[in-house]
């Protein structure tokens, strides 16, 4: 027995059940948000993966500890279940004034800024490894050349280690981003319109599911395409000469 798909590509320039918009502009809108979302995590992730990359390398126990844990905590809990934990019962142990202030909010808003904290810690711990890694892999020389001209550590980590461990660390950093923006999907189970969100909501209105996700899936591939670009450029620019890479 077949089934007969009715194709209809101009369902995204017909009218929106509230008629002041076509489905297009949902989805535009859903880019919008995606991109937005990804943007805030990834501020959170990289300053976060940063500073535990860091705490991760310094000859110090408890700081080596804070760093692991924080790594083994957020990199080994499904990023489902952090988005649960964040939008829905971390709000339950903030103090009541928050809780009434928040609830007096854009409620899409809200939603958005847990999604963006969940996003961060998640590809935060990914990025700490990578961090670490880098730091890591350079020759123990430069550390001891700094410390022995007379810099203090934090000066030797600044001027020496982590501008040559943040050239090293730009295409893993790529996949990273990438990844993220791919993850931001998950941001619709809390109700986020962003792309895969207006997918749905594209959807559940038309009942045109086939074009619906065609469309999302060639949304993220220019998401990503663009950002691939950019990366690149940002991945020439850093290249050091003498290195792996570099010219």
């Amino acid at each position: 027995m077949s089934t007969t798909t009715h194709w209809n590509w101009g369902i995204f320039f017909e009218k929106t059940p509230a008629g002041d918009e076509i489905y297009l502009d949902w989805l535009l809108n859903g880019m919008m948000v995606t991109i937005a979302l990804s943007i805030c995590a990834w501020i959170i992730a990289f300053i976060l993966g940063s500073t535990f990359g860091i705490l991760r390398t310094l000859p110090n126990r408890f700081f080596n500890f804070i760093g692991r844990a924080y790594v083994e905590i957020f990199r080994n809990v499904p990023l489902l279940v952090q988005f649960f934990v964040w939008v829905y019962i971390f709000p339950l142990f903030l103090p009541d004034p928050i809780q009434d202030w928040l609830n007096q909010q854009n409620q899409m808003l809200v939603i958005f800024i847990y999604s963006s904290i969940a996003l961060g810690l998640f590809t935060g711990a990914r990025i700490c490894e990578q961090i670490r890694t880098a730091i890591e892999s350079l020759p123990r020389g430069q550390k001891n050349a700094g410390l022995g001209l007379g810099l203090t550590l934090s000066q030797t980590y600044r001027y020496i280690l982590l501008p040559v461990a943040y050239r090293r660390v730009v295409p893993p950093l790529t996949s990273e981003m990438l990844n993220m923006i791919k993850n931001s999907a998950v941001a619709s189970i809390a109700g986020l319109l962003e792309l895969s969100g207006q997918a749905n909501n594209l959807r559940e209105n038309s009942q045109q599911a086939y074009e619906s996700f065609i469309a999302v899936t060639l949304g993220y591939v220019l998401i990503n395409f663009i950002v691939i670009q950019l990366m690149r450029i940002v991945e020439k620019k850093a290249r050091l000469p003498g290195m792996i890479g570099g010219k």
